[in-house]
């Protein structure tokens, strides 16, 4: 399956792009309608459904989100990517400056890998 690989890191630079662009049919296409999103700040669940709603009327917008290490694991029909990321951004009036470390789970679902949970962790001591 290591064929695969490429399409998993793809996917995932589309995913960061989407969110960038505030793309919602991007994302709707790349989220599984299962997807659980652990907020990075709260540990709060965010849905698919809540999450493409709070982009699309603007409530969040992400500004730069700038991805460093990752690390990919594939296991048959799901792939794992763990890495950090530096981002900022606006969630209502409220500017937000993050650097956390993520983990993104994908299902490989009807020929296309899907991300199906992602969470997020603060880092707030300087790596």
């Amino acid at each position: 399956m290591q064929t695969e690989e490429p399409n998993v890191l793809q996917v995932e630079r589309k995913f960061f792009s989407a969110l960038i662009e505030g793309n919602s049919a991007e994302l709707d296409h790349l989220l599984s309608d299962e997807f659980l999103l652990i907020d990075v700040l709260t540990g709060a669940e965010t849905t698919k459904g809540t999450l493409l709603a709070a982009l699309s009327s603007g409530q969040l917008k992400f500004e730069n989100i700038n991805p460093n290490e990752s690390r990919m694991r594939l296991y048959h029909c799901a792939a794992v990517v763990t890495g950090t990321t530096r981002m900022n951004g606006r969630f209502a009036d409220a500017p937000f400056v993050l650097f956390s470390r993520y983990t993104h789970v994908y299902s490989h679902q009807q020929g296309e890998w899907h991300l199906v949970s992602a969470q997020g962790t603060q880092i707030t001591s300087a790596e």
